[in-house]
């Protein structure tokens, strides 16, 4: 056993300890993290390796060869890969982890097109059954009570340690997302976190007809607003702002980032303006009360309110309802649809997930009776003086939005026939048996393999974010070719199901183990261009373009409330699918842009369900191999 796994078996039962009455543990959060190893350097040959085998199912027999000499060549003794590795090496013995300052600069804070869509994620929760204001605010109150009872568990440390397969996780981001904000900047954004410190946030900030409101929400004694409080807290603000604003102001978070960084730099040169807009980032969360939403058939409904969660329908619906900056954004509508939007930059989707499973339950609990009120003051509306400048950056904000929600093409499938326990009784892995009917619908439509991203955590290491699964290889290939063809029997099929789910399962636990190529890549990529020198021909290969433009993003997260989060695709000819397997049904969310004649999210939720139905009758109708 090694110096670092004798340290964790030490912290270990920091882990089991039980929530405590007595407050917080001293730095209990911190020793768990510095218990946690070091996200690790992936062998350069065993990299190398296995990029040629995944580009295999990708890329012609040409193609393949000529990457096959540039490989050859970035791998020779002594070459540019091995300076680049060794650069590696000693950035990770220098930093906490070597991937997470570039990660978060190339996938977040330097991405320059529009959070909306092409970035922050949304989620949508189960209907609830208020149909009115009073319910509406009513609702609303108790989630606010649950997220301030998360907050709690959060500030004390008292999160209980999550684990995955024995080992515990790290549990950094769930101290990242609450009370921070996405700041836009001309090159590169940066994130503000206003958790810690001595002036820690003590308001949310409450939309409600385009206006924004600061809503205290903790006594003066620091005790948490009951429930009953802030309902009178939320029908205030309510009633100050029946009529909806002319100047929807949050509309300029949807833009690009290079506009949005130059209005906001405009908009904060007035004082009053700058203090309504670091009120908003300094809020614990956002909590928009919409609007109903247009009526619509059952049957899309749900595709209609992930749409709303993604980006609010637009300037004339509740787009100007929304901060999209802001780390957490909780959305409840007036006819009962409700759910959330999230800034990726700070967070994967599981502990976002997390923290809403805990205030779905939180609602649920029944309401404890009331000691009597002492009167609250009036929530405070946040002002804004619109110049024609700051209105003309709002006109423009606008017409680009509305461009991007008639582009995007989103549909929610609720597939009722099974959910995981059939594959389970298979002792096939869910989620290896979903991504593989991904792999099956593709082909099916497009007679070609793509490249497909399946994001795997690697909360395993201290600040770990993710890596890549790479779905598509040469095992799920072969599946995909035999089966509709005519020349292989029902048992080879069902041999070759089996045998890519395995693939698919061991490319997982290799991927949560540091060992995946994607992220090793881009940091011998990074490393070239730190050292200022020339970029090595393998990056500039039309291969490494293929291979990173995945047509199919997609991402299980799994929750234990019925819902399902949602995003769009990352390339203009692709689907983002999210999906949430449940025992006996699963949550699919499937997204395309409307400006691809090739893509059609409704056409890809039919092709899924056809693969889904077809895995099962092939591996009911055949016996189990010894594979």
């Amino acid at each position: 056993m090694d110096r670092k796994q004798k340290q964790a078996e030490k912290a270990r039962p920091y882990g089991l300890l039980k929530p405590t009455a007595l407050g917080k543990i001293p730095g209990r959060f911190q020793l768990h993290q510095e218990a946690l190893p070091h996200l690790p350097v992936p062998p350069l040959q065993q990299t190398l390796d296995r990029y040629l085998l995944a580009l295999q199912p990708i890329i012609s027999e040409e193609e393949l060869h000529h990457t096959q000499e540039l490989v050859a060549e970035f791998r020779k003794p002594g070459g540019v890969g091995e300076r680049l590795q060794k650069g590696l090496e000693r950035r990770a013995k220098k930093t906490e982890n070597w991937l997470s300052d570039w990660w978060l600069k190339t996938a977040y804070l330097e991405y320059r097109l529009p959070v909306v869509v092409h970035s922050s994620p949304g989620v949508v929760l189960p209907k609830q059954d208020f149909l009115d204001r009073q319910g509406q605010l009513r609702f609303a109150a108790r989630l606010i009570e649950g997220i301030l009872d998360f907050k709690t568990m959060i500030d004390n440390e008292t999160l209980p340690v999550e684990y995955m397969g024995g080992k515990p996780l790290c549990m950094n981001q769930y101290y990242q997302i609450l009370s921070s904000c996405r700041i836009p900047g001309p090159k590169r954004d940066s994130i503000v976190n206003y958790a810690k410190g001595k002036k820690q946030s003590r308001h949310i900030t409450v939309v409600h007809n385009f206006q924004f409101f600061e809503l205290d929400v903790y006594n003066s004694d620091g005790s948490p607003l009951t429930t009953d409080q802030l309902f009178i807290q939320l029908e205030k603000i309510w009633n100050t702002s029946l009529q909806t604003n002319k100047e929807p102001i949050g509309i300029l978070t949807t833009n690009h980032r290079n506009s949005w960084a130059k209005a906001y730099n405009n908009l904060l040169k007035d004082k009053t303006n700058k203090e309504s807009v670091r009120t908003i980032e300094k809020s614990i969360c956002t909590v928009c009360l919409d609007a109903p939403m247009p009526r619509v058939s059952e049957d899309i409904y749900k595709s209609r309110v992930a749409a709303q969660m993604l980006h609010g329908g637009g300037s004339r619906w509740n787009s100007g309802n929304r901060w999209f900056d802001k780390t957490l954004q909780f959305i409840i509508a007036e006819d009962g649809s409700c759910g959330l939007v999230y800034e990726h930059a700070p967070s994967e989707g599981p502990p976002i997930v997390a923290l809403l499973d805990h205030i779905v339950e939180y609602t649920k609990r029944p309401e404890l009776v009331r000691s009597p009120m002492i009167p609250l003051p009036m929530p405070k509306k946040l002002r804004f003086n619109i110049t024609p400048e700051i209105k003309n950056d709002i006109e423009k904000a606008k017409q680009n939005l509305n461009i991007m929600v008639e582009d995007l093409d989103v549909k929610v499938m609720v597939f009722h026939q099974f959910g995981k326990t059939f594959p389970k009784s298979e002792k096939i892995s869910p989620d290896a048996f979903i991504q593989l009917a991904l792999q099956l619908s593709y082909y099916r439509m497009y007679g070609h393999a793509c490249a497909t991203y399946e994001s795997a955590s690697l909360r395993m290491f201290r600040l770990g974010r993710t890596d890549t699964i790479r779905s598509t290889s040469v095992d799920s290939l072969k599946f995909v070719q035999s089966m509709d063809s005519p020349d292989k029997s029902d048992q080879e099929k069902a041999d070759l199901l089996r045998r890519a789910t395995q693939a698919h399962r061991e490319y997982t636990d290799m991927a949560i183990r540091g060992n995946a190529i994607d992220r090793h890549l881009l940091g011998l990529k990074l490393q070239a261009i730190e050292d200022l020198v020339s970029m090595p021909e393998l990056f500039m290969d039309t291969a490494y373009a293929v291979a990173m433009h995945f047509n199919l993003s997609t991402s299980q997260v799994p929750a234990k409330t019925d819902c399902v989060m949602c995003f769009g695709p990352v390339v203009p000819d692709g689907y983002g699918i999210c999906y949430n397997p449940m025992d006996e049904h699963i949550n699919f969310a499937i997204s395309a842009f409307n400006s691809c004649a090739d893509t059609n999210a409704a056409r890809m939720a039919h092709y899924l369900e056809k693969a889904l139905l077809d895995m099962r009758i092939l591996l009911q109708s055949t016996p189990k191999s010894k594979l």
